[in-house]
């Protein structure tokens, strides 16, 4: 396991959509392994495969509910709406008020092929919805109603 460097906003690697996962091997578990120790020496909540230069549709959640792991994910339904404030190891020294879903269903694919189920509300979403956007080469900035610096 390693920590990896995060990509920096203005990477064109955050612009690009990110490929499927198709070989669920070690390869895999390794990238996996390596984003939760990043993300969590980054002292995140999430972590997308292209923020470390990977073009893979693999995102890491890292908050109160858990830590997850999610391959290949689709979000199913969306329910609700909250504004608030969201950061992105990205986009380092800022932060801006994005609206997200309060709820959102979530299919995906585990570590080891199979497929999963998962409702989230609240942070939890708004984590969810936020990792997913960065495998399309979206970032909250694009999203953001207003941006700050941050301390």
């Amino acid at each position: 396991m390693a920590i990896r460097e995060v990509v920096q906003v203005g990477d064109d690697v955050l612009r690009q959509k990110c490929f499927p996962v198709e070989a669920f091997d070690e390869k895999l578990w390794t990238l996996l392994d390596d984003m939760k120790d990043t993300v969590k020496m980054e002292q995140g909540a999430g972590l997308a495969a292209p923020q470390i230069g990977i073009l893979r549709r693999v995102a890491v959640v890292d908050v109160d509910e858990g830590y997850y792991e999610f391959i290949n994910p689709t979000i199913l339904i969306q329910k609700g709406e909250q504004t608030g404030w969201e950061g992105c190891l990205s986009v380092r020294g800022k932060s801006g008020i994005v609206s997200r879903p309060m709820k959102v269903k979530v299919s995906y694919f585990d570590r080891n092929g199979e497929k999963q189920l998962l409702q989230a509300k609240g942070f939890f979403a708004r984590a969810i919805c936020h990792e997913l956007d960065h495998l399309d080469g979206v970032l909250y900035i694009d999203k953001a109603t207003h941006i700050e610096k941050s301390e």
